[in-house]
């Protein structure tokens, strides 16, 4: 999952971004990559412009940000269309994240009269203030995947704390990550956000930047170079990592309400989605019928160009990015497993197009069960019981999200427990209640976002202590 940004800090090679549309092929615009300076004066502005707005008070900060969320609403089809340009994502979708991105500021707008609020404890003839506190200047680096409401579920609450920002957006979407700093640096102080364009090169020298905190979702190569370079400055960082979410599905589940979630948790946004299924554990007695149904959904899943509204998921963002995910698939079907359906790039279609892909007879000894895939492709692997498919998925490094299907709610829920996801669904897929975070545990996450305790991550707690007499 991009960005990649692995690399010593120096050597900045790249000129330009090749902004290319995915569904064609073609070039959309070329764009400047930010230089050294241009980095370091980004970072200067930051910290000039970090005292006046973290004095301001949160009721001013918030009354900013507002104004934000309305402009998003007001924009969200003209950056429909640039995401759905830049990455492929049906234009319905592109367009519904964007106006989804006014909720999401709104949100954290309310969250944070409780995460900043001053908290007073006391004990006898003592008193202490608690003051949440911004940690100063931070970098937030988003990816492509979902390119607006990635970066406002860090932009939104490092700023509502009162810490400035430099922002970078993915590579291969810089025109989305130009109209999201346009909207905010419109409403903010000058210097409380600013842009800085590129790909790996640029994302390396801002971590190694002067800079006091990384906020940052996207792979886990990239997460461990982050704490490495972080530590040597002890940086405050935030990582949203990937994930392998395993689906498990037993004898006794609602099969074709299993198959369906199957079929559209693997195969939407093209399978580009950190939270996709990526490997599904059926019990044998139902495998059958199971792996049928999801057969059917998948052959009559239909893929086009994001503007179509007849189809359901668009081309792959980049060609490396489909060649990764046939990589997988070939490997799979050479070491025995069985392609029922799709596998291929189709015939007479410009663009990074994929079939949607079903495999089955899967073990963990193939790649595709371990490695995260991202694309439209269906995994299944058959087990004989419960025990076997807890213990298989928690067989890996991932763990963001997981889902159980069986119509025993209390045996549902018992499994869920003994999962080592940050987010499990019970006969659903992760979609929790407001307020509660995005969070993954083992190497899925370090921190969490969004949530009042999501908010603290960017801040410092300060005390103030004095005697009441």
């Amino acid at each position: 999952m991009l960005p990649r940004i692995i690399g010593n800090k120096g050597n900045m090679k790249l000129k330009y971004i090749n902004d290319i549309n995915p569904a064609t092929g073609k070039t959309i615009a070329k764009v400047k990559c930010s230089s050294e300076k241009e980095i370091d004066s980004a970072v200067k502005n930051a910290k000039n412009a970090l005292r006046k707005w973290s004095e301001l008070t949160l009721k001013q900060r918030s009354s900013m940000l507002e104004a934000c969320a309305k402009d998003f609403i007001r924009q969200k089809e003209k950056i429909g269309r640039i995401i759905t340009d830049e990455m492929g994502k049906l234009y319905r979708s592109a367009s519904g994240e964007t106006h989804a991105v006014a909720y999401g500021i709104r949100e954290t707008i309310q969250q944070a009269k409780e995460a900043l609020n001053v908290e007073k404890l006391k004990e006898e003839d003592l008193v202490t203030e608690l003051h949440r506190t911004p940690i100063g200047v931070c970098a937030v680096i988003t990816p492509w995947n979902f390119p607006v409401s990635m970066p406002e579920s860090l932009l939104s609450p490092a700023l509502i704390a009162g810490n400035t920002v430099v922002f970078k957006s993915s590579e291969m979407v810089p025109l989305t990550g130009k109209a999201i700093f346009d909207i905010f640096n419109k409403h903010l102080p000058k210097g409380v956000i600013n842009l800085v364009q590129g790909a790996d090169e640029v994302g390396n020298y801002l971590i190694h930047s002067d800079i006091d905190m990384i906020a940052f979702v996207g792979s886990q190569a990239v997460g461990k170079h982050i704490m490495r370079v972080a530590g040597d400055k002890l940086k405050r960082i935030v990582l949203e990592l990937g994930g392998k979410d395993p689906m498990i599905v037993l004898n006794d589940a609602d099969l074709q309400k299993a198959a369906n979630f199957a079929v559209n948790g693997s195969l939407r946004n093209t399978g580009q989605v950190c939270v996709s299924v990526e490997r599904i554990y059926v019990q044998d007695k139902a495998a059958e019928k199971f792996t049928k149904l999801v057969a059917e959904g998948v052959k009559n899943f239909k893929y086009g160009s994001g503007y179509d509204e007849n189809v359901q998921m668009g081309p792959l963002v980049s060609k490396r990015q489909r060649e990764n995910v046939l990589s997988q698939v070939k490997d799979a079907v050479k070491n025995g497993a069985k392609l029922v359906t799709g596998g291929g790039v189709p015939k007479n279609r410009k663009g990074y197009f994929m079939e949607p892909t079903l495999i089955t007879n899967l073990t963990h000894k193939h790649r595709i069960m371990n490695e995260e895939t991202f694309g439209p492709v269906v995994a299944i692997q058959k087990v004989k019981t419960e025990d076997e498919a807890v213990k298989l998925a928690n067989d890996s490094p991932f763990g963001l999200g997981a889902t159980v299907w069986t119509k025993n709610k209390q045996k549902g829920l018992k499994i869920a427990r003994k999962i080592e996801s940050g987010m499990i669904g019970v006969n659903q897929g992760i979609g929790s209640v407001s307020g509660t975070p995005w969070v993954g545990v083992k190497q899925s996450g370090y921190g969490f976002i969004g949530s009042v305790e999501g908010i603290r991550q960017f801040t410092v707690p300060r005390k103030i202590s004095y005697k009441k007499n």
